[in-house]
């Protein structure tokens, strides 16, 4: 035993081990050869472990951890919680942030309306800004890199006549960053996505009442500008109806095909045995030229037909005019709950069915789902949709509106609809796009919406739950730990993201956090001066987040590892000095 280094009880050492800050406990091996005889002990790391960071211990250990120290020290050394840089070329509020697959872009969108793609090097520089002002966006809000990097999707909001504000999506290349195309993107926050290497999905709205709308959408070519005349450039995928003042919001694309291989199985039980697969979203509306009538989601929170005993629609809306033509309705309908009535009737006859099975069951399946916000009680957002597209829906060849539909198949039908209590502001799927994550603000429990213009109150505390796209099912409690304090008509988009082991989120309390994914407790706050808006994890490095801020900034956060490890491969200014000034003399 070293020399001063008295002989303790392991009880003693510890109590000691408890009160120690992470450094001290990962270093304290060094000082005496009793703490380097307990240093691997895996009961003490063990129960270090659980009272330290606070985790239930019905929660096994991570499935990828060796011992209970090395996942000690993976929460303490490999959180991306150190500040190494700070970008401050943008003007006004950063808005939005996206990596590269490769990782080694990102760019960044903000209220000064450009776009700027960054260079992901040991310093992060900048490598080019677009201004969208000459093309009447008022700023940009979104952008997301395509499967093989070489074109950008930037997402805006864009200002026509009468100083009226819809979307707009562009397409830049990535070779010489010229703007390739537009696609007008209506409401804005439909935001927009990629569906594969050269086909991305835009939303329109067609208004059919005061409170009652058809969202339609649209695929894509991404060259619109150079393709031939006699080759469609758009496609009409879905046409869905909206009921109370609500309409389809933030489209996702999930594939399906990595299901049965997840990055990190998050049901306890699974992780013994496992097996896979994938499910999805959908939206639709119907295009310009036609005239589009109402339909429900397939979860309706309204009430049931009167005379619902397999009568059919047209025969319910037939008695509905007829009942209030004599006076038999009551008690006395409003004039929106009188739209709502009409519109999921009329509905109920001229949808199309949805797809029998949801989930896919071949492995190598190629399916994908279309995944966005809706809802069918008010105009915030508080479902989530979710419709297969089918092999043949994944080209922009055939007919500009799709096949040819029956009359009783106006409309599409989501396959499946997860119900939020709540006001979703941020949506993320896992990188194997098993696991979707949700930050909500939760309407009071016992709520009821009388009038869609008017949802309930929303909640300051933003909940990130977590859902399981293979069985549509909510896995985890819900995260919590960040907060946001503007009201439903303020309320904007906060984006998350989703790495291999841990999960981020922007809030309006001016931090970013992190949580692991597997042990569901936050592990950073991460500083800013204003309202966090979005965060980046670089999809080849778990270690490196960006956030970004309405304070103008860009934030590059690495963890302790990575800063260390950079330390040792930079040169030392002072010995090259010293170096050149020893040649000089000789």
């Amino acid at each position: 035993m070293d020399a001063g280094c008295p002989r303790l009880p392991d009880t003693v050492l510890f109590e000691i081990f408890l009160y120690l800050d992470h450094a001290d406990v990962l270093s304290v091996g060094l000082v005496c050869q009793q703490w380097r005889a307990v240093a691997r002990d895996e009961f003490l790391w063990k129960e270090l472990f659980y009272r330290y960071y606070r985790v239930s211990r019905d929660v096994p250990r991570h499935p990828g951890a060796v011992s209970w120290y090395d996942e000690f020290q993976r929460l303490y050394d490999t959180i991306p919680c150190v500040e190494v840089q700070a970008l401050k070329e943008h003007n006004d509020q950063v808005l939005h942030l996206s990596f590269s697959h490769s990782g080694c872009l990102f760019a960044s969108c903000s209220k000064d309306c450009t776009v700027k793609i960054w260079s992901n090097e040991l310093d992060i520089s900048l490598q080019h800004s677009s201004n969208m002002r000459p093309y009447n966006w008022s700023y940009t809000q979104f952008s997301q890199f395509n499967s093989d990097d070489s074109l950008l999707l930037v997402s805006g909001v864009f200002v026509g006549p009468h100083n009226s504000s819809s979307g707009e999506i562009a397409v830049i290349s990535m070779e010489n960053f010229t703007l390739l195309s537009r696609v007008r993107n209506k409401p804005y926050d439909v935001f927009g996505c990629w569906l594969n290497e050269t086909n991305l999905i835009s939303g329109n709205l067609h208004r059919i009442g005061r409170i009652t709308s058809c969202s339609v959408l649209w695929l894509n070519n991404a060259f619109q500008g150079i393709e031939s005349e006699n080759v469609n450039v758009v496609k009409r995928l879905f046409k869905i109806q909206n009921l109370n003042a609500s309409t389809i919001r933030t489209v996702m694309v999930a594939d399906c095909s990595r299901y049965d291989s997840p990055d990190l199985l998050l049901d306890y039980e699974e992780q013994l045995a496992a097996s896979s697969t994938c499910p999805v979203i959908d939206l639709g509306s119907d295009s310009e030229e036609e005239e589009a009538k109402p339909k429900p989601p397939p979860e309706p929170a309204v009430q049931e037909l009167p005379d619902a005993g397999g009568v059919p629609a047209e025969h319910g809306l037939q008695q509905l005019f007829d009942d209030i033509m004599e006076g038999r309705v009551g008690p006395a309908m409003t004039e929106t709950e009188l739209e709502t009535k009409v519109a999921e009737l009329f509905v109920r006859s001229r949808t199309k069915p949805p797809e029998p099975n949801l989930l896919p069951t071949d492995s190598n399946s190629k399916t994908k789902y279309l995944i966005f916000t809706t809802g069918c009680l008010t105009y915030s957002p508080h479902q989530i949709g979710i419709k297969r597209i089918l092999p043949h829906q994944m080209t922009t060849a055939g007919p500009v509106l799709g096949e040819e539909r029956r009359s009783d198949e106006f409309f599409d039908s989501l396959d499946h609809v997860i119900d939020i209590h709540g006001h979703i502001i941020g949506m993320g799927l896992s990188p194997d796009h098993r696991y979707l994550y949700v930050n909500s603000r939760a309407w009071p429990r016992d709520c009821v919406i009388s009038d869609p213009m008017q949802p309930p109150p929303i909640a300051e505390e933003i909940d990130l739950h977590v859902f399981d796209l293979k069985t549509m099912k909510e896995v985890k409690r819900a995260l919590r730990a960040h907060r946001a304090y503007t009201p439903n008509e303020e309320c904007f988009f906060i984006f998350l993201d989703v790495s291999r082991d841990f999960v981020a989120s922007g809030a309006e309390d001016r931090h970013g956090y992190i949580w692991d994914r597997h042990y569901n407790i936050c592990l950073a706050k991460l500083q800013h001066d204003n309202v966090v808006n979005s965060v980046a994890f670089s999809p080849v490095e778990q270690e490196l987040l960006l956030t970004a801020s309405d304070d103008t900034t860009i934030k590059v956060w690495r963890s302790p590892r990575a800063v260390r490890v950079q330390q040792t491969r930079r040169p030392r200014p002072r010995k090259l000095l010293f170096s050149w000034l020893m040649n000089q003399k000789s």
